[in-house]
């Protein structure tokens, strides 16, 4: 285990030290994981290059990354979880085999679609809106939050039944509150899948007002000739979200996956 630790860490500490280093001394092999003349320049330098209107401002993008990911996450985690418990619970015609749909979907990978989503969505290219909409519903999300429901006790929903609750309020005062596990789990898959969206926004978008980090570090870097220092700041600032996001969730996180593999 610390032998698959330190093989998963070392490349982020490559790019943290990297980033604080000067370039030349980036790409020098070994010595490059030796934290030596390190300081901020190269995070200033990211800032610097990124503070005008011909080029865009760094915390534009990082703001549009935010906005993108949140309503992501946050309309994601309605609309999945109740479709996911609608799977689980509530009885309906037709419900196994729409389920088999989706599930079907999860296998279909986005590069497929894309050009076909990117023609359906003309007319809102180069917004942010267009960023959002298509990845707000996921089958994957839904197939997590079915997995999870099916195995909450049914004695909780039927005592709230009992008592007056209907199906909606059975699901947002029974439901939500025993499901932070789950709930937990995909917000972290769903952001980090969001941030780091780079095929869809190169697609959709051309405006760099309305253009996430990802894009704009793959701007950014192919730069002639590249600051590696800089692009390892530009990164790092790219990864640190992510890690928050992760810690800020990963009690829940574990919880999810430790239940997951006793219920299993």
């Amino acid at each position: 285990m610390v032998v698959a630790a330190v093989i998963m860490f070392a490349p982020i500490y490559y790019l943290l030290i990297g980033s604080l280093k000067p370039s030349a001394q980036v790409l020098d092999g070994f010595a490059g994981f030796l934290p030596v003349n390190l300081s901020f320049d190269n995070y200033v330098g990211v800032f610097a290059a990124l503070s005008s209107d011909a080029t865009g401002y760094f915390w534009q993008f990082m703001i549009n990354s935010f906005a993108i990911s949140t309503v992501i996450v946050v309309a994601g985690l309605i609309v999945n979880s109740m479709a996911g418990y609608a799977f689980a619970r509530l009885e309906w015609v037709g419900r196994d085999k729409v389920f088999i749909l989706i599930v079907l979907l999860v296998i279909v990978p986005f590069e497929s679609v894309a050009i076909p989503l990117m023609a359906l969505m003309q007319g809102q290219r180069d917004t942010l809106l267009v960023q959002m909409i298509p990845f707000v519903a996921n089958a994957f999300s839904v197939f997590l939050f079915y997995t999870f429901f099916l195995n909450l006790p049914k004695s909780m929903e039927e005592a709230a039944r009992l008592d007056g609750l209907g199906s909606w309020g059975t699901f947002v005062r029974i439901v939500v509150p025993n499901s932070k596990p789950v709930f937990a789990t995909v917000a972290i898959l769903t952001f980090l899948s969001s941030w780091g969206q780079f095929l869809w926004p190169s697609l959709v978008t051309s405006d760099p007002s309305v253009r996430p980090l990802p894009l704009e570090m793959g701007v950014f870097s192919a730069q002639v000739p590249p600051d590696w220092g800089q692009v390892f700041a530009f990164g790092t600032l790219l990864v640190l979200p992510v890690l928050l996001v992760f810690l800020i969730f990963q009690r829940y996180f574990v919880q999810s996956v430790a239940g997951s593999a006793v219920k299993g």
